[in-house]
């Protein structure tokens, strides 16, 4: 009764809820640690334009002092025991060669490259995810193929045992039938160990196990042409982006050395204040001033005349390593046109493997009908039949693999393109991460105390997820 009733309550049990890709998007863009560290490393980059800009900012600047005078042998009379000082002493920078603009726009172009990569690392990320979903999936139905092929292989063991026991067939055909089951069982445990492998990177991307996987939404804004595809990537690749800004900071850096040899200019004040403490003059300190104050401004001029050839050096060092980045960013664009062409055909020819692939399973599936019925009259052996089963395994294990390649395929366009990232896929479940704001929030900030709080990880651990197996997830 009791077995009955727990029967009972499995059966009326409702499933587990799907798992869409969506939902697994939502979930890396949240908690993968390689987007949250690209994420606070382009923190950490935006601070270089505050950085680079405190160099033409005033300093001001305090010090003070207390001495006590312990022993002087040569000290008189009216010499003082103690002394109390301080100085405050204010610098602005007027001129400096054009160095701090420039490095400024040096380090506003490196945002801008650095948020590229960024794009770039979320793209990354999401074909990561998108080939772990598909691999789970893929992984899946493969194993189910298998396993429902030793089911029929046993199935078929059975039988040609039966019939050779009857003297319709051959020891032969028995030693065949085995050698087939034995090869399914051990293709069966590959294929889960596989699944099992697919599951663990999953949750390695993820940050969560998979569950019952959804099949995948169709694919937005894929390009019509390779000559389309080619275009939106030229515009909109972040990696290319990210080469040509780095090219214009580049082009900065040469003129930030080359400031080097510039005459620079500050305005500059002091102000100071001395207290003797009533201990100036001994016995007839009442005679003179016990403190004093002083200050004074002016304008200073700074002319480089001779270092060495320094400047010089460091500038063509700087426009080497311009012309280093031209060619860089001519080689990321080679890189790209190869790789949009590449995938664009890949794509196309996938799309092509799945329509072949669906015929070969529909001829495969006859075939095996037809074999069957020969065999029963006769006209073809139990090998025959084990060839046609295993041709229909190969044909079904071909069509599932050219689904999951051709929407890998077609999303790895998408990333070529800089179409991959979740302003592109419409992604909900929270605000998307603006890197603009934070650059926003510390550009004009200029309290030497100003910090942010202690840092925290924001990504989650797998270290207590579960080991994985290859149970199948309500197929």
């Amino acid at each position: 009764m009791l077995l009955a009733v727990t029967a009972g309550v499995a059966i009326a049990a409702p499933p587990a809820a799907a798992e869409g890709l969506r939902e697994a998007l939502v979930q890396a863009y949240r908690t993968n640690p390689t987007l949250q560290s690209a994420r606070a490393d382009q923190r950490a980059l935006d601070e270089t334009v505050p950085i680079e800009r405190a160099d033409g900012l005033p300093r001001l600047s305090a010090s003070g002092s207390f001495t006590e005078y312990l022993h002087d042998s040569g000290k008189i009379p009216t010499s003082p025991e103690r002394q109390l000082s301080g100085q405050v002493s204010l610098g602005v920078p007027i001129y400096s060669g054009g160095a701090v603009r420039n490095s400024v726009g040096a380090a506003k172009s490196r945002i801008e490259a650095g948020r590229a990569d960024l794009r770039g690392t979320e793209s990354s990320v999401f074909s990561q995810v998108v080939a772990a979903y598909m691999d789970v999936n893929l992984s899946e139905a493969v194993v189910d193929l298998r396993r429902n092929l030793v089911k029929v292989l046993e199935t078929d063991l059975r039988a040609t045992t039966d019939r050779f026991e009857i003297g319709e067939l051959t020891r032969t055909d028995v030693a065949q039938s085995e050698a087939r089951l034995q090869l399914a069982k051990g293709d069966a445990r590959s294929a889960e160990a596989s699944l099992i492998a697919a599951r663990e990177s999953y949750i390695q991307l993820v940050g969560t196990a998979p569950g019952r996987l959804e099949p995948p939404p169709p694919l937005p804004n894929l390009p019509a042409s390779p000559e389309e595809a080619l275009a939106a990537a030229l515009d909109s690749n972040p990696d290319l982006i990210a080469a040509k800004a780095r090219t214009r900071a580049a082009e900065r850096d040469v003129a930030v050395a080359g400031s080097l040899r510039l005459p620079r200019l500050e305005v500059f004040g002091t102000g100071s204040g001395s207290d003797y403490l009533g201990t100036l003059g001994g016995s007839t300190s009442n005679l003179f001033d016990q403190s004093s104050t002083s200050a004074s401004a002016g304008l200073r001029a700074t002319i480089p005349l001779f270092q060495g050839g320094l400047p010089a050096a460091l500038r063509r060092q700087s426009q080497a390593r311009a012309a280093a980045a031209m060619e860089r960013e001519i080689a990321m664009e080679r890189d790209i046109v190869a790789q949009v062409r590449a995938t664009y055909s890949s794509w196309q020819a996938t799309n092509e493997i799945i329509a072949s692939s669906q015929t070969a399973v529909a001829a495969a599936e006859l075939s095996l009908q037809g074999v069957r019925a020969e065999n029963s009259v006769g006209n073809r052996t139990v090998l025959d039949i084990l060839n046609a089963e295993q041709e229909l395994l190969q044909a079904r294990v071909r069509l599932v693999t050219a689904r999951r390649n051709a929407y890998v395929a077609g999303f790895s366009l998408l990333a070529a393109i800089g179409k991959a990232e979740a302003r592109d896929l419409g992604l909900d479940g929270g605000p998307l991460y603006d890197p603009q704001i934070n650059y926003e929030r510390v550009r004009g900030k200029l309290f030497d105390w100003d910090d942010d709080p202690a840092p925290r990880p924001l990504s989650t651990r797998t270290v207590d997820s579960a080991p994985q197996d290859a149970e199948l997830r309500d197929r």
